[in-house]
């Protein structure tokens, strides 16, 4: 648990629209990112993380889309020295057990925004194409919020859920009591309107380190 058109590699595209006027948010999957991309985002987590990031949580970041928010960098010397990373956000897909049924889940991992450029708008402008994204392809968008980005996602709609957590692992269900708090839903078009009970239990697939 960390958490939120392609342009060229390592090039920014409008996205969101943060406070930062000069930062740029692009949407990309991992398979489209150069190498040194994806070192500098693990680069941003491992910084705001504060050395928790392990590599398991690098892991579940990868394979599907990131949100990466650009700016340009100050300290290069001249104005097309390139771009700095600023903020990251990855969507993955999962699989969610609910009342007998199997949900498509687009899973967001590895929020993070560069500690002196926080709260500016910019976690809201990498989630902001993550969402349409979930909304549009997933049947849910799921995501397991720490208690400091909790507020950023309940001003954003999510929905946190209220029942028993679970892991399908391989040895059967097993309870995830630690995360019965923290787990929070996005319904997709598929679901509204539907009997989504967030007080009945939920149960992730597995995956190797934290299961949320």
């Amino acid at each position: 648990m960390l958490s939120s058109g392609v342009a060229p590699m390592g090039g920014p595209q409008s996205g969101g629209r943060p406070d930062e006027e000069d930062v740029r948010v692009e949407l990309v999957h991992t398979g489209a990112l150069a190498p040194e991309v994806l070192a500098r985002a693990r680069a941003l987590l491992e910084a705001v993380f504060d050395g928790e990031l392990t590599d398991d949580d690098w892991e579940h970041c990868l394979g599907g889309l990131h949100a990466l928010a650009w700016r340009p960098d100050e300290t290069a010397g001249d104005e097309t020295a390139g771009h700095e990373l600023v903020g990251h956000a990855a969507l993955v897909q999962r699989r969610l057990l609910h009342q007998g049924r199997v949900l498509r889940a687009g899973y967001v991992e590895g929020v993070a925004v560069r500690p002196d450029l926080q709260r500016r708008g910019i976690g809201s402008a990498l989630m902001e194409p993550l969402e349409q994204v979930a909304r549009r392809a997933y049947d849910v968008g799921a995501l397991a919020a720490s208690d400091a980005g909790a507020a950023l996602y309940d001003a954003r709609g999510w929905l946190r859920w209220q029942g028993p957590t679970s892991v399908l692992s391989p040895c059967g269900v097993q309870r995830t009591p630690d995360d019965d708090d923290c787990v929070f839903v996005l319904p997709g078009p598929a679901l509204e309107g539907t009997a989504l009970d967030r007080t009945a239990a939920l149960t992730c697939d597995w995956r190797e380190g934290d299961a949320w």
